[in-house]
């Protein structure tokens, strides 16, 4: 034990594993006598004990054991909320940041008492002014803390709806600065995004619903961070619940600009690497016509990933009512197509001829489609 605490229930513990096991664990109670333990209950140190075993280590010290030092007393709320303020001010906010960083790392307690206090917010509103003011001061220390805490995806959409996208752009931002260490800041940078643009999701999908009301440079910022969301599975099965799919089929309907159907295809694409993204995809009458009418329309990167969701649809959904429509809305025919056309990427050509060998069988049935079968091969 380095810092002996005697429970409500007089049972007594090491401080960080009592204050662990009552913070984190579902089960609060006792862990030697049962009765329940409240998650703010009071710890009495044990000076007594504390003491002993301080004399103890002194007594052994030629064995090679070190002295326990005497605890500093727990840091409570209200210095919390002292280190907020100061975080606000620009004379004492590296001060802070650094203490937070100390604390953070020091126990769950105090993790605890950082998310209550607002600490999270307080960090990210600094992130924010750091990247309007173009300075990186202080950004690998808030990082860090935020890495440490955690930020409650409840405080994540509360900020996103007072700040807008603005931290999402900061943390974009710090990918592309230069760090001491580099690799770590970048990580808790990418931690950190993943978080917010799990917040986000749903409200960037509604953004797609507003086709009147958004700009094409608006529409497209929010489609790249759909994108940069997708790869989480967690943030892809959130964007099917909030209407993901449909949204983009029909915004894909309205024939946009090339970058806009690139990052439509592109997100459609991880979408449906999951079974309920593949059955929205398939329950809109316009997803496979649409995904079809791009490839050898729009550039190499749309027909990649249409490509790629057709591998995925013929593989895990091909029913005989799915072959079907992929022959009536031209799909088939554009696969044939690909493999005759010197400019298609030979990985492409490949996996096009794997989507037609392995249902061959059923769309030789259709008479138009035999044809061009016979052509191609």
């Amino acid at each position: 034990m380095d810092d002996p605490v005697t429970a409500t229930t007089g049972i007594t513990y090491d401080r960080e594993s009592i204050e662990q096991w009552l913070l984190t664990c579902k089960n609060t109670s006792c862990p030697v006598t049962q009765p329940p333990l409240p998650p703010e209950s009071d710890l009495t140190p044990n000076h007594t004990l504390r003491r002993l075993i301080q004399s103890w280590c002194t007594e052994n010290a030629s064995l090679g054991v070190d002295r326990i030092p005497t605890p500093k007393p727990s840091v409570d709320k209200s210095h919390f909320f002292k280190l907020i303020k100061q975080l606000q001010q620009p004379g004492s906010n590296i001060k802070a940041l650094q203490e937070l960083d100390f604390l953070a790392a020091k126990n769950e307690r105090n993790r605890k008492f950082m998310v209550e206090t607002g600490v999270p917010k307080a960090l990210l509103s600094f992130i924010v002014n750091c990247f309007e003011e173009t300075s990186a001061q202080g950004f690998a220390e808030a990082l860090r803390v935020l890495v440490f805490i955690r930020i409650p995806l409840a405080e994540a959409k509360i900020f996103l709806q007072e700040y807008n996208d603005q931290i999402i752009k900061s943390l974009i931002w710090v990918l592309g600065c230069e760090f001491k260490p580099q690799v770590m800041v970048k990580s808790h940078a990418v931690l950190a995004l993943k978080t917010m643009i799990q917040a986000a999701a749903p409200m960037i999908t509604g953004v797609l619903k507003q086709t009147t009301t958004v700009s094409q440079q608006g529409m497209n910022a929010a489609l790249h961070a759909l994108l940069i969301a997708c790869p989480w599975g967690r943030n892809r099965l959130m964007m099917v619940e909030s209407g993901a799919v449909s949204a983009l089929i029909e915004l894909e309907l309205g024939s946009p600009e090339k970058r806009t159907t690139e990052l439509i295809v592109g997100i459609l694409f991880h979408l449906c690497c999951c079974a309920d993204g593949r059955a929205e995809f398939l329950s809109h009458k316009g997803g496979l016509a649409v995904v079809a009418k791009r490839i050898m329309k729009v550039s190499p990167t749309a027909d990649d990933r249409a490509v790629f969701i057709l591998s995925l649809i013929s593989k895990f959904v091909a029913t005989n009512s799915v072959l079907e429509e992929m022959v009536e809305v031209g799909t088939v025919t554009k696969l044939c197509m690909m493999l005759q056309v010197d400019s298609t990427a030979p990985y492409l050509k490949e996996k096009a001829m794997g989507i037609l060998r392995s249902h061959i069988d059923e769309w030789r049935k259709f008479p138009c489609i035999d044809k061009t079968f016979h052509k191609v091969y």
